[in-house]
């Protein structure tokens, strides 16, 4: 297919999205990048250009932008004005869960977005954003085509020793099992590993997503074979402000000694625990290294305690291991965090080039290391892009 895809990514309080050019057997190319943040309290859409030219930095007052559908218009509005008018050939969406039917990514229709609907229970916090704006571009544009991404799919070949809990299989066959998330950017690091080092690419690798949001997966060959997320994307590591892995007999205790409901349990664990709870400062990564407490310093920690922890797991599973890939925001972006995690991580033959770390790498091993690092950005957005031209008939 030729034409452009506008793909969109919706949290809460932020629209990400990015617009592609297609062109058939070409692939894809950003021609725009750009982002809504800080919907409802301070809210500032910015764009660039794929050099990087400034395109768009305008601000509003709370009341002006109060919801994820006033931002979207202004996304839509600016875009209409840039292009001229021109809309473009289809929409891409990032959905995070997908549950068991939808195992890899699809054109939205009536029966799809009441699928999607019927999943909000098991990510309250991500699923009712991503399905807002594909509903309201369907009331603006009915005609317009929209491809549903799911952050599940990349996870549902593995074997049903890793996807089952030890419950009744009852449980089981109504959906209560491990599904694993953040597989569009896992995905996409598949690919661009495969690209940098083949080699290892064709090996044992684990991949750590560490942001906001943060989770591991293990791949042989390029194909996910666990992950440290579960049922939903409370599971696994620490996270800014999720808890990660948390004894269930803990919510009991909640319940019985406290009181608390389903929505005060679902506030305390999707928006009070993590990196947050634990520092009783802030669940961004960068406040918690600058700051000087010992509260901060055990959040820290923590997050890189759980990482090592899992990382071992992760390796045993997949038989050894060849190497390691930090992507995210955090894994990006702090080589200290990496610095302490492959430090923890030496005993399986990580030999760490720590010049190559201040600098982000890609690599960041020295030669010789049996297992080897990487900093790879991950890019949600243009797999999605990918995956909508081949839903659409077109292969990129």
């Amino acid at each position: 297919m030729s034409g452009t895809i506008l793909v969109l990514n919706a949290g809460s309080s932020s629209i990400k999205f990015q617009l592609f050019a297609t062109a058939a057997g070409e692939g894809v190319e950003r021609r725009i990048k750009g982002e809504v943040e800080g919907i409802g309290s301070r809210p500032h859409l910015t764009a660039e250009s794929k050099d990087g030219k400034s395109l768009v930095d305008r601000a509003w007052g709370p009341a002006e932008l109060g919801d994820a559908a006033a931002a979207l218009d202004q996304v839509l509005d600016w875009l209409t004005r840039e292009l001229r008018g021109e809309m473009p050939a289809a929409v891409g969406h990032r959905v995070v869960h997908g549950g068991t039917r939808f195992t890899r990514p699809i054109l939205v229709d009536d029966a799809v977005l009441a699928g999607i609907g019927a999943l909000v229970s098991l990510a309250p916090l991500h699923q009712p954003n991503n399905l807002a704006p594909i509903q309201i571009l369907r009331r603006r544009f009915p005609r317009l085509l929209q491809v549903a991404c799911f952050d599940t799919a990349f996870h549902r070949g593995h074997p049903p020793v890793a996807d089952h809990f030890a419950i009744p299989e009852a449980l089981y066959e109504e959906g209560v099992r491990r599904y694993g998330f953040h597989g569009i950017s896992y995905e996409y690091i598949a690919g661009a590993l495969a690209t940098v080092a083949p080699a290892l690419a064709a090996g044992r690798v684990i991949v750590a997503h560490l942001g906001n949001g943060a989770s591991m997966c293990a791949l042989k060959a390029g194909r996910s074979i666990d992950s440290t997320m579960a049922f939903t994307a409370l599971d696994g590591l620490p996270m800014g402000t999720r808890a990660g892995q948390l004894d269930p007999g803990v919510l009991l205790y909640l319940v019985a000694q406290k009181g608390w409901d389903a929505a005060r349990l679902e506030r305390f664990l999707y928006y009070e625990c993590g990196l947050k709870g634990l520092s009783g400062l802030s669940n961004d990564m960068r406040d918690l290294l600058a700051a000087d407490t010992p509260a901060a310093r055990l959040a820290v920690d923590y997050f890189v305690y759980r990482i090592i922890r899992e990382a071992g797991g992760l390796a045993a599973i997949l038989g050894g291991l060849d190497g390691i890939v930090f992507t995210a925001g955090i894994g990006e972006r702090s080589a200290e965090i990496r610095s302490r995690v492959c430090a923890g991580l030496a005993w399986l033959g990580l030999d760490l080039d720590e010049s190559a770390n201040s600098r982000h790498g890609p690599g960041i091993t020295r030669p010789g290391s049996r297992v080897q690092a990487w900093a790879i950005p991950t890019d949600e957005e243009r797999m999605i892009a990918l995956h909508t031209c081949k839903v659409l008939g077109g292969s990129p």
